[in-house]
């Protein structure tokens, strides 16, 4: 059978490809604005002048930085698993609170992507210039005024190569989402490959998609470069 009647026929696994896409594409959009808020939340608190909550910060960062994407999931999948177990036989509660993969997944991904964006949020705030704080504080603006009118409208700017980078990686990282039963398009192709014994076809389709993803992804974050740097030489 030809890899066109594999894909597209009548009998084609072309539908539960484009299923795990959707899955791939779903837990991208999901995690990104938690990971993106959480990393940002994090750079705040590593700048603070408060020694133990910048230590706490950094042994966070450099512990996920440290291990494996895949290492994290298991920990985050079965720790919180373990920890809804406790906490439902604490409570007395006769159901069994059970945490779904795809939480799981966003959860995971989302604490790792936190801790390698608060590096890329440190270098955008340390690049604002220290004159524009001085001379909004001279306005008798306060620090929350100062961060929120302030500072935050010029990070996106500085930050959006930084985060477009961890964009692309994490889209690649959805994948280890495959092995917690979801069946997203690794997945998928993986099914597809052991059912009709073919897995150059499938792993190449998976992979044409993955490609796309990128794709359309660089066009979009340059779209928003350009229109972030209007204005500036």
């Amino acid at each position: 059978m030809s890899w066109y009647a594999l894909l597209f026929g009548p009998d084609g696994w072309i539908g539960l490809l484009l299923k795990g896409a959707v899955v791939t594409v779903a837990l991208s959009v999901t995690t990104a604005p938690f990971g993106f808020g959480a990393g940002l939340a994090l750079a705040l608190m590593k700048m603070s002048r408060n020694r133990l909550l910048r230590a706490a910060c950094d042994v966070y960062t450099t512990f996920f930085r440290g291990i494996p994407d895949l290492l994290a999931l298991f920990i985050i999948y079965f720790g919180l698993q373990a920890l809804l177990d406790r906490t439902s036989k604490l409570l007395g509660l006769e159901g069994h609170l059970e945490l779904s993969a795809f939480s799981a997944g966003v959860i995971a991904l989302s604490v790792v992507v936190a801790a390698y964006s608060s590096e890329v949020w440190i270098a955008s705030l340390a690049a604002v210039p220290a004159g524009q704080r001085e001379a909004a504080q001279s306005l008798g603006l306060d620090r929350a005024q100062v961060f929120r009118l302030v500072i935050l409208p010029q990070l996106g700017r500085v930050a959006l190569p930084g985060l477009g980078n961890i964009w692309m990686i994490l889209q690649k990282d959805t994948a280890l989402i495959s092995t917690l039963a979801v069946t997203d398009l690794l997945r998928a192709a993986s099914e597809a490959s052991r059912a009709t014994t073919r897995p150059l076809v499938f792993y190449t389709a998976a992979g044409a998609l993955y490609l796309c993803f990128t794709l359309v992804s660089g066009v979009v974050q340059g779209a928003l470069e350009r229109r972030a740097n209007r204005g500036y030489a």
